[in-house]
């Protein structure tokens, strides 16, 4: 893939935020940047961990087949809405970041679009800020942000009280919702959404695809590709999954203490060697 695509857009006058900004790129994350559901991805590592049992992760996984094949139209986000709320009740948040923490790489790096990497990386070289946006929780959806260099993250907030999640939720990153968050991080960060990007498989995101200049269908369900097709948005067709590390070797934005002390160390031991090779050539 050579370039951002700069296909057709919505009508600008139906924008709120005026052209004085810079533009953004928004993404959607589950069949968007990676090819599963991110919360059910975890639901293996969430049973070695002790949180769920074996039918719940079979529950998940029967989920996740039914979600990849078909999608997921909002009858069936609100009972999967439905189902990991109740799952969740009374789970250990530290429990479930650590769960997370861990296994990451080994749960997500592989499902990772090569094609959904590429835009990522062209989006950055030209200057713009990538935005995750999803209806998966910020404990998954934070750290998978962190991954791929997103300059932020909008995800679904659980309630906690005292260390544990009550299985309600404050904040629902989801249908219009999911909208308004772009308003608000257009209005915040300057953004010129009549400008901006955003890409997501769903027509549950079509709030969100709606407000931006450059909408784009990824992977799309039955119901999206309609609208795409009858608005003349452009669709993409991701393949690839790719093992992220092997296409990302360095965060973008700021490097993080880990990658400044494996620089000095590799530093220092270059330094070494070469000082080395001096004294045994003058022995």
């Amino acid at each position: 893939m050579t370039g951002v695509p700069t296909g057709p857009g919505t009508d600008p006058g139906r924008l709120t935020s005026a052209r004085h900004g810079r533009p953004a790129a928004f993404f959607d994350l589950d069949k968007t940047i990676i090819a599963k559901s991110s919360t059910l991805a975890f639901s293996k590592p969430f049973q070695a961990g002790g949180l769920i049992s074996r039918r719940a992760v079979l529950r998940s996984a029967y989920a996740q087949f039914v979600y990849h094949v078909g999608g997921a139209d909002h009858d069936q986000m609100e009972k999967m809405r439905q189902f990991l709320s109740a799952l969740c009740a009374g789970w250990d948040v530290q429990t479930v970041r650590d769960i997370v923490a861990e296994t990451l790489h080994n749960v997500v790096d592989p499902l990772v679009y090569d094609e959904a990497v590429s835009l990522i990386e062209e989006h950055h070289l030209a200057g713009r800020d990538v935005i995750i946006v999803s209806a998966s929780g910020s404990e998954v959806v934070d750290p998978i942000g962190e991954m791929l260099g997103a300059e932020g993250v909008v995800a679904t907030q659980m309630e906690i009280v005292d260390g544990h999640y009550t299985g309600e939720i404050d904040y629902y990153a989801y249908g219009v919702n999911k909208a308004a968050a772009l308003q608000r991080l257009a209005d915040e960060n300057n953004y010129d959404l009549s400008n901006s990007f955003a890409y997501s498989d769903s027509v549950t995101d079509l709030h969100m695809l709606e407000v931006v200049g450059h909408p784009y269908a990824v992977n799309p369900d039955r119901e999206l590709r309609r609208e795409a097709q009858a608005r003349g948005w452009p669709v993409l067709v991701f393949t690839r999954p790719v093992a992220l590390r092997s296409r990302m070797r360095l965060p973008y934005g700021r490097p993080t203490a880990a990658t400044v002390v494996g620089t000095v160390a590799l530093v220092g031991c270059a330094a070494y060697v070469m000082a080395r090779r001096r004294v045994l050539r003058g022995s």
